[in-house]
């Protein structure tokens, strides 16, 4: 039986967490943050003390994960991280890591393996272009780097946290330019997408339109 898979891609901070594992609740199905893959592969090369420039040893630390996802929590190496992997300096370096082929390969096979029945939500950067492309729903979203950026700043200070807005959107916009010309897996729509800007909607009219576009494509 071929596993139903709905792909959500886009820029950091477009939103496409909240709205992927919504609208995988709405359905029943698994989600799959593959972000938070890379933010483990780099909270982790981190806290070994990794040169994140150092390919092969960025790989190595790919290899070797051996996350727990269990109740909307994260554990690697028996602890809780779900919060460390959320911080900005481990976003940074999640982009970072994610730019080397090895680890991106390391990667594939835990992402593939989360399509288990009755059908899987994923979220990411390359969902639709390279980890499932046969994905009968393709989705694309976006928002301007300063939307994003006022969503980041509106998280950040519900945790009590200071931010700054220009520094936040400089750190987007950079950020959107490495995930683009990276050579392996680039950011970018899958040939059949469907492009989504949530600029102006809210979480719950995109999610309406994501179970919309599914009724769709079943």
């Amino acid at each position: 039986m071929t596993v139903p898979v709905i792909t959500i891609d886009g820029p950091a901070a477009s939103g496409k967490g909240t709205i992927a594992e919504r609208a995988a609740n709405a359905l029943g199905f698994h989600y799959l943050d593959s972000g938070a893959l890379y933010r483990l592969a780099a909270l982790a090369s981190l806290e070994a003390g990794i040169d994140l420039s150092d390919g092969p040893a960025a790989e190595a630390v790919a290899r070797n994960l051996k996350p727990v996802f269990r109740d909307s929590r994260i554990w690697l190496e028996g602890r809780d991280v779900t919060e460390a992997i959320r911080t900005e300096k481990v976003g940074v370096a999640a982009s970072q890591v994610a730019a080397i082929p090895g680890v991106r390969k390391a990667l594939f096979d835990l992402q593939r393996n989360a399509a288990q029945a009755p059908g899987l939500v994923a979220d990411g950067r390359d969902m639709g272009t390279v980890v499932f492309p046969e994905a009968p729903l393709k989705i694309f979203m976006t928002a301007s780097a300063a939307v994003r950026a006022e969503r980041r700043a509106k998280q950040l200070e519900a945790r009590g946290l200071k931010a700054d807005r220009e520094a936040l959107t400089r750190d987007l916009e950079e950020r959107d330019r490495r995930d683009r010309e990276r050579a392996a897996a680039p950011l970018k729509p899958a040939e059949d997408a469907k492009l989504l800007d949530t600029s102006d909607m809210t979480i719950e009219e995109v999610v309406k339109k994501v179970l919309d576009w599914w009724q769709l494509a079943r």
